[in-house]
């Protein structure tokens, strides 16, 4: 019986699996493309992106500028083809279903805000006003195929710190730039710190909770809380 050969161009098959095959097609290893590239070749396909991210914890290695210095911002290179998950018995692989109810648990438990770098829905990143936060679930530690997705595995993350915790490498922020802002704090917030480090977690305030929620209103919504407040405020 002859293998049946799957072509990326087949708009039957899911986003994923047309990624995995035009990668392995139009690619290959040690080739390099551009998001745009894959959008324009997976046509009428949402999210075809993060489903190309999805390929990685099927032993897909894609790499970034972060991750390769001689690459421009928006190339990325496939330095290793994983999991044939085309094919039916690795179809699954490296995917993780998270129910609704656990995602929306999760948010709220987070306060709707990035748990590593604290913004908020659709909050402007400081270093950048012009691109502001997507949230999406992370994971706590490193996504490896058929690891569960509780609640307790899943972080909420901003778009841009998912995409830099999946490739951290060895040019990102080191040891001693770390401890020469902590030292930099004072006692009280060093004390802070410490308690964290300690519980390996950051407490939400009252006041972070309520700028996580109003965060992820839509624009005109948050408009009418601001005004709510402000006016109770004067009253």
């Amino acid at each position: 019986m002859s293998e049946v050969v799957q072509d990326w161009r087949d708009k039957k098959l899911g986003a994923r699996i047309r990624a995995a095959l035009w990668l392995r097609d139009e690619v290959g290893e040690g080739g390099t493309f551009s998001k745009q590239d894959l959008r324009a070749a997976v046509q009428g396909k949402e999210q075809v992106d993060r489903r190309m991210r999805d390929l990685r914890p099927a032993g897909w290695v894609i790499k970034n500028y972060r991750d390769k210095p001689s690459l421009q911002p928006d190339e990325l290179y496939l330095e290793k083809i994983g999991l044939p998950i085309w094919e039916k018995e690795h179809r699954a692989a490296g995917l993780r279903q998270i129910s609704a109810k656990t995602r929306r648990f999760v948010y709220e438990r987070d306060g709707h805000m990035c748990r590593r770098c604290g913004v908020g829905a659709a909050e402007a990143y400081p270093d950048d006003p012009d691109s502001h936060a997507r949230l999406t679930l992370g994971h706590v530690n490193s996504h490896k195929s058929g690891s569960a997705a509780n609640a307790e595995d899943l972080i909420t993350e901003c778009a841009r710190c998912n995409e830099t915790v999946r490739h951290l490498t060895g040019v990102q922020m080191g040891r001693e730039q770390v401890w020469d802002r902590v030292k930099e704090l004072s006692r009280k917030d060093k004390l802070a710190l410490h308690a964290w480090m300690a519980g390996d977690v950051r407490p939400i305030t009252p006041v972070e909770q309520a700028w996580g929620m109003y965060r992820q209103l839509p624009a005109a919504l948050r408009d009418e809380v601001a005004g709510d407040l402000r006016a109770l405020l004067q009253g």
